[in-house]
């Protein structure tokens, strides 16, 4: 069984085990390993995690099964967001799940706390950025009503790779 939990201080040593792994799970191969790891250092080390899961203004949940993150979600809301929008608007700014639990249900269950999450906050949209060669991100997105909307630019190392923004209507 999936259960989706929110995550605090305690869980920051699983999140950044589970953050390295699922990101270089999603793009190591498609990538070189020297943007790669310079990627991993800067955003998975403990001091940015720590600084993240302190911001008032984003929150984490992790999927789990047997007690065991699978996967795992981070929101933004108001100024967290990290590209300009409505402020009642919500991001996804990740979701990730280990590639052995595709296709069984973890990434639903992440993307349904964040629509709930939206819908209490009366957000009027939810949004986020999907790598244009993710196709397999892109399809899932899709198949949940999410629709392109632009581009923004995702620094990957010193790599500039080119994001689709997707927003779901809420209203």
């Amino acid at each position: 069984m999936i259960t989706v939990r929110p995550l605090s201080m305690p869980d920051l040593d699983k999140l950044q085990r589970i953050g390295k792994c699922t990101f270089e799970q999603a793009f190591g191969a498609d990538n070189s390993v020297q943007q790669m790891n310079r990627y991993l250092r800067q955003r998975f080390s403990r001091t940015q995690l720590r600084r993240e899961l302190h911001e008032p203004h984003s929150a984490f949940y992790f999927a789990e099964t047997a007690g065991e993150p699978i996967g795992y979600l981070k929101l933004n809301f108001a100024d967290a967001q990290t590209e300009p929008q409505d402020k009642s608007a919500v991001e996804i700014e990740r979701i990730y799940v280990l590639n052995a639990w595709h296709g069984k249900g973890a990434g639903g269950a992440l993307l349904q706390t964040a629509l709930d999450t939206a819908q209490a906050r009366r957000a009027p949209y939810i949004w986020l950025g999907v790598w244009e060669r993710n196709h397999h991100a892109l399809a899932f997105y899709r198949k949940h009503g999410f629709i392109p909307f632009g581009t923004h630019v995702f620094r990957l190392g010193n790599d500039r790779q080119t994001d689709i923004m997707m927003k779901r209507n809420l209203a």
